[in-house]
């Protein structure tokens, strides 16, 4: 949980999660929407995949990244449970 957390707590990862909600992407393509180096987009998309919220196919020399919501889903039936018992 707390690669969870920390994986969330960055503004740029929240950024790429948006972008994959819409679609799975490439590492590439993901880097051409910042303006920041690839080795750090790569850096996030480590953290993002060691937290579980993203999933990574390799096709050919390029690497396609995929939300997971199952993490997501688990995480947000956690929260809830808070709620219920208030």
């Amino acid at each position: 949980m707390n690669a969870l957390f920390k994986a969330l707590n960055d503004p740029t990862r929240r950024q790429i999660l948006e972008l994959l909600r819409d679609a799975d992407l490439t590492a590439g393509e993901i880097a051409d929407r910042f303006e920041i180096s690839k080795p750090s987009i790569s850096h996030h998309l480590d953290l993002l995949s060691q937290a579980g919220l993203v999933s990574s196919v390799r096709e050919g020399q390029f690497i396609r990244y995929a939300l997971n919501t199952t993490v997501m889903d688990d995480l947000l039936t956690w929260l809830l449970a808070f709620k219920q018992k208030s």
